[in-house]
């Protein structure tokens, strides 16, 4: 997996410290508890998308590509929140299976690794792959990529793959997380791995790449990269009514919260997630996952 030695941006002594205490006032998981008994906060909304790619071959299907990021699972994501996102993902009958990263909250550990093994493996797509975010660099990824490997997971970290026929006209690129990859003693950056993984798919028509954040648009930009999937923003997770976020992580972030986007030829699709994490509860920043269907435009 190209990338994945690269070293991390560690926590903070501070984030570090409220993590414990996080760990503490959450066990048990009342806060999930509570948030399920709230009416209509476990619904997941199933944000369908079409997109239209000029010059692709007649006679090739339409491409279905299913998108879950910040799955969180932890003492703040209640249950029923994951059990409608895997419902949802399952329903949309996708070829592709795309994960954004972000699978747990306060440490991967046993329980929630295999939890999300199982959920992941029920998804009947033909393909699967997954980026690894913040979170998961800063719990434990090996653990983490291997529950994914033995769910059918291709786990991209500065990596590429083309997909197999009909659709092998589409490659899916996988970047690092822009928060935590630095760079090792070659100063591997995250523009130098995301050269090699093109380079590995240069024939490949068509693009798709797949980040935890939008703050990895600029690396994609005028790259060829036709469309881009992120989340990592929660969509504010707390926001004003009109959907109107009080925080965002990160400059693009800001830019696009949530939602699709249309900039300079290339599709940004920035999804809210699934799960909770600091604030067990969401407002104005409803969970969803996504599907997109590509279609050729002639």
């Amino acid at each position: 997996m190209p990338g994945s030695r690269l070293s991390r941006r560690p926590h903070t002594r501070a984030y570090h410290i409220m993590e414990r205490a996080l760990s503490v006032l959450y066990h048990g998981g009342w806060a999930a508890w509570l948030w399920a008994r709230v009416p209509g906060a476990c619904r997941v909304g199933l944000i369908e998308h079409e997109l239209l790619v000029p010059g692709r071959e007649a006679g090739r299907p339409p491409l279905r590509i299913a998108f879950a990021s910040d799955l969180h699972l932890g003492p703040t994501t209640p249950r029923e929140v994951l059990d409608e996102a895997f419902a949802r993902l399952r329903s949309t009958q996708a070829d592709v299976l795309a994960l954004g990263g972000d699978y747990v909250f306060l440490g991967a550990t046993t329980e929630r690794v295999h939890e999300l093994q199982a959920r992941v493996q029920q998804v009947p797509a033909t393909v699967k792959l997954a980026v690894l975010g913040n979170h998961d660099f800063w719990a434990r990824p090996e653990h983490l990529e291997d529950a994914l490997t033995k769910a059918g997971v291709r786990v991209l970290v500065n990596d590429s793959i083309r997909l197999p026929p009909p659709h092998d006209d589409v490659a899916v690129i996988g970047l690092d997380d822009p928060l935590t990859s630095w760079g090792v003693e070659e100063r591997i950056t995250l523009q130098e791995g995301l050269d090699a993984a093109l380079a590995r798919v240069a024939g490949v028509p068509i693009k798709i790449a797949v980040c935890h954040s939008p703050d990895g648009y600029p690396e994609v930009k005028g790259r060829g990269v036709r469309l881009l999937l992120a989340g990592h923003t929660h969509g504010g997770h707390i926001a004003l009514p009109g959907y109107r976020p009080l925080w965002i992580p990160g400059p693009h972030g800001r830019l696009w919260p949530f939602g699709r986007h249309e900039v300079d030829g290339l599709t940004v699709f920035v999804s809210r997630g699934v799960g909770g994490s600091i604030v067990p509860c969401r407002t104005y920043a409803p969970p969803d996952v996504a599907l997109f269907t590509l279609r050729g435009s002639h």
